[in-house]
């Protein structure tokens, strides 16, 4: 258990981590002189995706999270896969690698239905 534990942390710091780390953000240091505008300029063409209203901006960090979930959900079940695939026909193994997968595609289920729900609710509010 506390291996499994470990390798879905792991898995959260590298999903947080690619999901930041591949962020592109624009780069003005071609000419300094208008660089401050042409940097606000950008902060404004990036705030102008729904994300200048608080439902905007609760829709951003929920998707972002929701994809967080899934990525896990989707991680569960490959490690049930490979668990049942080493399992070699122990009836216990066998058992706990279904019920891994079964959880996995559970919450899977569960973070795409939240999703919906979320995104239902912020454009009714819209």
């Amino acid at each position: 258990m506390k291996k499994m534990t470990r390798i879905l942390s792991a898995a959260l710091v590298l999903a947080f981590g690619a999901m930041f780390a591949f962020t592109a953000l624009p780069a003005y240091a071609d000419d300094p002189a208008d660089g401050v505008s042409r940097a606000q300029s950008g902060m404004n063409s990036i705030n102008s995706g729904n994300t200048t209203d608080l439902t905007g901006t609760i829709k951003t960090i929920l998707s972002s999270v929701f994809v967080v979930v899934g990525i896990l959900a989707v991680i569960v079940i490959i490690i049930g896969g490979v668990n049942y695939t080493l399992s070699q026909g122990d009836p216990g193994k066998v058992k706990k690698a279904k019920d891994t997968i079964l959880y996995g595609i559970i919450g899977l289920i569960v973070a795409l239905l939240a999703f919906a729900i979320v995104q239902f609710v912020l454009d009714a509010l819209q």
